[in-house]
Order: structure tokens, then C-alpha cells, then sequence
């Protein structure tokens, strides 16, 4: 009991009040290790600097937080739809986890405003909000437990700000629904694709071209070959739109 009043005395004392006072309506429940979530949004473009000399970021907690978050979805999906095969089940846990949705989701939670970032690359910027997310969730595992983050991804996040019917009906295969658009319409589709190698970056940066008719018509840039092809697909089928 005394422990509970002192970590709250120091919520509300604290400097960063607002953050910590959004966390608790937000998560349903007081954080106990405030450090944990501060790193949580901590990208890697601020980076601080320990006494070891070390760069504290929110890296490593993105990578628990992605771990988890995955089985979460997946033991989620598997009780949720106990009729659907394994390809059914795979493909929707795809659209819940990707990096995209992940944006979409910290923006509708009102959680990006409170990132701290110093880069103003595109394809980074892409990247820092789902990012985020899953180092959030990362650190509810750490500060209580597994069940801690099951609810609050269950209950705060799929309950309130996810619409599974939409999901379900909704077609994310940007690169299939292309290859399917260039087959109905007899047009030849070609996806080309390089890799940055800058030393600094310690994730692969990929680029992709989509041409249609060997002529370029969209761009899209990722982590991996997937990522990129699925971003450039995406930019063609909206520049078809418009013609």
C-alpha cells in the first residue's frame, strides 16, 4: 500500500505529469517503472547516452514488444476464429501487426505526440510510430507482466480502436491486388529493387521501383524487400486511381 502511494506521489509530481497521467487512462492502471515508459519513446534518432556509453534508446524494447505483441494477436485470433485454417489466421495477424496499421493505431490513440525523435526522414518517420507502440508494450511487460499487456492490447487497443469485420474484408496485399489489376488489364508489371548500404544504418534499407510497361510508376522504400515492394505497389494502385 505505501509502495502504491509513493509511485503515485511521483506521477503527479513529476515534470512529464501530463505523459504519465495520459499512460494511466490509457493503459488502466498506474505505471510503476516511469523509466521503462519513458524509454519506450525514446527513438533512436534521440538517443542519450549512458554513464557506460551506451545508447539508450527504445530499440530493445521494440524487440520484446514485438514478440509479444505477435503472440498476443495470435493466441487473440486463434480463440476468436476457432473455424478458420492456418492461412486465414496468418494473413489477418499480418494486417494486425504491420507497420502501417501499428501508425495508424499510435495516431488514433493520441500516443505520437509524445515521441521523441530527431529525424526527418520519410522512411524513418514511417517506422517511429509503430515502433513505438510495440516498445510501449514492451515495457507494460516489464514493469507488470504478460497478462498486463494481453489486456491492455485485447481490451484497450482491439476492443476500442480496431474494427475486425473491416479487417477482415480489407485486401492489404497491395502487390497481389497489382499483379492481379496488370493481369485483368493485360499490362506488363515489373517490381526492381536496390539496397542502401550506408555502415550507420543497423537495419537494411531497401528501395523499390514499380514500373508498368517499363515505364516507373511508383516508389516505396522499407526494411526489407517485402516492405519496400508492398510500399511502392501501394503508391502505383493509388496513382492508377487518379488516371
Amino acid at each position: 500500500m505505501v509502495r502504491k502511494i509513493v509511485q503515485r506521489v511521483k506521477l503527479f509530481s513529476s515534470d512529464r505529469k501530463e505523459f504519465y497521467l495520459f499512460l494511466k487512462d490509457l493503459l488502466g492502471f498506474y505505471p510503476r517503472n516511469l523509466k521503462l515508459y519513458d524509454l519506450a519513446f525514446v527513438h533512436k534518432s534521440a538517443s542519450t547516452i549512458d554513464s557506460q556509453g551506451n545508447f539508450v534508446n527504445n530499440e530493445r524494447l521494440e524487440y520484446l514488444g514485438d514478440a509479444i505483441l505477435g503472440a498476443i494477436i495470435a493466441d487473440f485470433l486463434y480463440n476468436r476464429f476457432p473455424h478458420e485454417d492456418e492461412g486465414f489466421l496468418t494473413k489477418t495477424r499480418s494486417k494486425l501487426v504491420n507497420r502501417a496499421f501499428l501508425t495508424k493505431l499510435t495516431h488514433d490513440m493520441g500516443l505520437h505526440v509524445f515521441i521523441d525523435s530527431n529525424t526527418t526522414k520519410k522512411v524513418d518517420k514511417s517506422h517511429i510510430y509503430g515502433d513505438a507502440l510495440e516498445a510501449l508494450i514492451g515495457a507494460i511487460y516489464l514493469d507488470r507482466d504478460y497478462h498486463s499487456a494481453k489486456f491492455f492490447v485485447t481490451k484497450k487497443i482491439l476492443s476500442q480502436f480496431v474494427n475486425l469485420n473491416e479487417i477482415e474484408q480489407e485486401d492489404s496485399n497491395f502487390k497481389s491486388q497489382l499483379i492481379e489489376w496488370s493481369q485483368k488489364n493485360k499490362r506488363e508489371v515489373e517490381f526492381e529493387t536496390s539496397e542502401e548500404t550506408d555502415e550507420k544504418l543497423k537495419q537494411p534499407k531497401f528501395n523499390a521501383v514499380v514500373k508498368i510497361d517499363n515505364v516507373e510508376v511508383g516508389r516505396g522504400a522499407g526494411t526489407s524487400k517485402k516492405e519496400a515492394h508492398q510500399q511502392a505497389a501501394r503508391e502505383t494502385l493509388e496513382k492508377l486511381k487518379e488516371i
